[in-house]
């Protein structure tokens, strides 16, 4: 194997041909104005140009062109629409990326298992339409499903609005087809229900963030589509009243499917964008769903209004009907490109903490702001703990982003204080890597080691994500 020094970006002819031989001529990029936008992904200030760009279309393309990048000793990080908020699609240098944008379809739609195959670069939005044509339901849906793709998705474990009742991505993965580091191809999973034979290596995979192997195909679980839903917005002047009339709901033993909740400044600039009548004098909403029978939806709609009101709502709002209902979910999906719009650069933070820590938590990002005379606006997913302050900034101002990064440092600190854990649905990636020893612990950051050498012994795969380049395992060499 050829291991290039670090300064080396570009990539041997003989290694183009070899990769051009495979997936065709076209579906290999090299001039910079191509590569360029393969450079980053959803996250601020973290970019790096890659040596090339291949674009396959099958698992065999896959497996061939790791083969190819092993030899000549390169990295590869697979990516899909590159929607990440972590980094975790970040390149480095001299890395060949492996984009499955084009490995895109739809293989078997089974009604009788309540299952979907896709591949990997199925956008997340085609695969709920899908399901819902056929009368059916894929419930994870990320802010970004309708460009992210599946197996960014499952690289990920990529939450949602609907995590609160639904879960994540993981939840809905039954398995998975993973190109290994030496490009062998294995298939983890099946349709069964219940399944137990052996290691549950499937899950190994999933949130795994392409450092373990390439994920090329996956199998989905479905589930009925809910007959009725019903949506509200309770409005509510004091934070601590909000945050209590989440675990009152769920202490009365009602699980909604979505819990949603925004600050202040998220409500005033998602209004300013949105226009759909959020109250811009609150001190926060909660963006409630319900969905199911019609029955138990009614039934449920009418508990969670008392709670909200009981817990000290100022108004609740139903929406009359699904296309109000759908714009108030909208006005809840635009937040991040609401407060975009404010400043250069807006840096979408993510951490979860138990309920009962929610007032607490998002007290202690106020004090933070203040302290470092940053503006930071908090919305999230309130029902599942999962929060995203997020710092609306400029990443050419050198001393306020040495500011950005001593404040998230104390929002990570705060959270694991609070028995948190630094990401709940982003990854880590590079964004999150220097705190993960210190949520593990070091035994179980030694055994992700591991696991990563195991599988990933020269550390070619997505090299730099979760751990750093030069970390292996104790008495091992990398």
């Amino acid at each position: 194997m050829n291991v290039p020094s670090p300064e080396s970006s570009e990539l041997p002819s003989e290694a183009l041909t070899a990769l051009r031989a495979v997936v065709g001529d076209a579906q290999v990029l090299t001039a910079i104005e191509d590569i360029l936008p393969y450079g980053f992904d959803g996250t601020a200030a973290l970019k790096q140009r890659p040596a090339a760009v291949v674009l396959p279309r099958s698992t065999e393309e896959v497996a061939s062109v790791i083969r190819i990048a092993r030899e000549h000793g390169r990295p590869v990080v697979s990516r899909g629409s590159g929607t990440g908020l972590s980094g975790g699609s970040v390149p480095v240098a001299g890395a060949i990326v492996l984009c499955l944008v084009k490995f895109d379809r739809i293989l078997e739609l089974d009604t009788k298992n309540l299952t979907l195959m896709v591949e990997a670069g199925v956008v997340t939005q085609r695969i709920f339409d899908a399901a819902a044509e056929a009368g059916l339901f894929y419930p994870p849906d990320p802010g970004s499903m309708k460009i992210s793709t599946i197996g960014g998705n499952v690289a990920e474990n990529s939450g949602g609005l609907r995590g609160l009742k639904y879960g994540v991505t993981r939840d809905y993965v039954m398995g998975v087809e993973v190109v290994l580091a030496d490009g062998s191809v294995c298939w983890l999973g099946s349709k069964c229900v219940k399944d137990v034979a052996g290691y549950s290596l499937r899950d190994l995979f999933i949130g795994s963030e392409g450092t373990l192997g390439v994920i090329t195909k996956v199998l989905l679980k479905l589930l009925p589509k809910p007959a009725a839903r019903q949506t509200l917005l309770a409005t509510f002047t004091a934070m601590d009243a909000a945050a209590e009339t989440v675990s009152a709901i769920i202490a009365a033993q009602i699980i909604p499917c979505t819990l949603e909740f925004l600050d202040r400044k998220t409500i005033q600039c998602v209004e300013e964008f949105a226009r759909v009548g959020l109250p811009q004098d609150a001190e926060a909403v909660l963006l409630i769903e319900t969905d199911g029978h019609p029955a138990a939806v009614a039934d449920e709609a009418e508990k969670v209004e008392e709670q909200c009101r009981k817990h000290g709502a100022t108004s609740v709002r139903r929406a009359a009907d699904a296309a109000e209902a759908i714009q108030l979910a909208t006005a809840r999906r635009s937040a991040f490109s609401a407060l975009a719009r404010l400043r250069p650069t807006t840096i979408l933070e993510d951490v979860t903490v138990p309920r009962s820590e929610l007032a607490g938590m998002i007290r202690a990002v106020e004090v933070i702001a203040r302290k470092y005379e940053l503006n930071i606006a908090t919305f999230g997913h309130f029902g599942d703990g999962n929060l995203h302050p997020t710092i609306l900034t400029d990443e050419r101002d050198a001393d306020e982003m040495h500011r950005v990064h001593q404040a998230l440092a104390e929002i990570v600190e705060e959270t694991l204080k609070r028995g948190g854990t630094i990401t709940g649905e982003h990854g880590v990636g590079l964004a999150k890597k220097p705190f993960l020893r210190g949520q593990l612990g070091d035994d179980s950051f030694e055994l992700l080691r591991r696991i990563k050498h195991s599988l990933d012994p020269e550390g070619l795969l997505n090299p730099g994500k979760i751990f750093d380049r030069a970390d292996a395992p104790s008495g091992t060499a990398h």
